[in-house]
């Protein structure tokens, strides 16, 4: 091998790499990105979310404007060990298993909590919603006299009967966008041809290396 050959050939991919049509790394990104988003979508177990509603109704000695804080911080509480630790009787599940499923909201304007729950088991969602929420309302209505707020269940939960998780459809379009954008990035940093590289003649033997080539034979 000579010098010269040494030379160029480690650069042989760099030369491919940079002869490739451009939209092929957007077109490889979204084949490969939404293969991938659907191959999640499909192999992913779908999840359930199921949501119960309680309401915090003022006593006699409340206004509206207390009930409303009173909804705000017992939709911070919900998810407490505190709460949880009587639901999980109820929902039949520990406690971790709780903390990692159930989240809560609440509203500016109205003094409700929402409590969701999300599972693999459309039933099971339902149960640890309604749970929490059970619990929930036994720790507020347990201060009602202290606080003149009384939490009563506005809405059980019922079991969802259509997964909250994405499809699969969808997952795949999300993975093609994803590697489009990835492909257009890798366009954009994509190393360029130099147009002294463009111009460059074929590679001959130099003549030292002709003669002496021509004198073994």
């Amino acid at each position: 091998m000579t010098e010269n050959q040494s030379q160029h050939q480690p650069t042989a991919p760099r030369s491919r790499w940079r002869t490739l049509p451009p939209w092929s790394l957007v077109a490889a990104g979204v084949l490969v990105g939404g293969a991938l988003g659907g191959a999640y979508g499909v192999l992913k177990p779908p999840a359930y979310t199921a949501t119960s509603y309680v309401i915090a109704v003022p006593t006699e000695r409340a206004d509206t404007a207390t009930a409303l804080g009173f909804a705000q911080a017992y939709g911070r509480v919900a998810t407490q060990l505190a709460v949880l630790g009587d639901a999980q009787v109820w929902a039949g599940v520990p406690v971790d298993t709780l903390r990692d499923s159930v989240r809560t909201s609440t509203s500016p304007d109205a003094p409700m909590v929402a409590v969701s729950a999300t599972s693999t088991r459309p039933s099971r969602a339902a149960d640890m919603a309604n749970a929490v929420a059970r619990a929930l309302t036994q720790h507020a209505n347990d201060t009602k006299a202290d606080t003149h707020v009384e939490l009563v269940q506005f809405s059980r939960a019922l079991k969802p009967t259509e997964p909250a998780s994405a499809p699969a459809e969808v997952t795949g379009l999300v993975g093609a966008s994803a590697g489009g954008l990835l492909g257009a990035l890798a366009l954009l940093v994509r190393p360029r041809r130099r147009p002294e590289e463009a111009a460059r003649p074929a590679t001959v033997p130099g003549p030292a290396a002709a003669a002496d080539t021509h004198g073994r034979l």
